[in-house]
């Protein structure tokens, strides 16, 4: 089974995708993530059967059981999970104000690396504490 690593950048009203493996292919939405994913899996379902048609070379990934891995900027990161987590938990999760936060959803400002990687070493940190809960 192989691994498909599709970009995604927020939009100002809903989300796009990239992949290198497909150059030049893009997919972009209006709405919620959930519609990007379903958008995904229809085109890339969809670039295969037009490259069988028209005899053109395509990655073998393409034609088994591929994981697609989404790989979020910051602001999409944020975004997306705005809806599960306020700021506040935000900020208690990665140690980053509020505010912050909230500027780097909006997209008003970047975070440098060393931030990016404390708002996604926050995320894995509060996903390896959810595994090890059990009832």
């Amino acid at each position: 089974m192989g691994n498909i690593v599709i970009d995604v950048a927020k939009t100002e009203s809903g989300y796009c995708a990239a992949c290198d493996i497909l150059p030049g292919w893009v997919v972009a939405v209006t709405g919620d993530f959930a519609t990007l994913d379903k958008e995904v899996r229809e085109s890339i379902d969809f670039f295969r059967e037009c490259a069988l048609a028209d005899g053109v070379e395509y990655p073998e990934v393409l034609d088994e059981d591929f994981v697609i891995d989404y790989k979020f900027d910051i602001r999409s990161l944020l975004c997306f999970y705005q809806s599960i987590f306020s700021f506040a938990a935000l900020q208690y999760i990665t140690g980053i104000n509020q505010r912050q936060l909230w500027h780097y959803a909006a997209g008003y400002s970047k975070p440098r690396k060393a931030q990016a990687d404390k708002i996604v070493d926050g995320l894995h940190k509060l996903g390896k504490e959810l595994l090890q809960v059990s009832v």
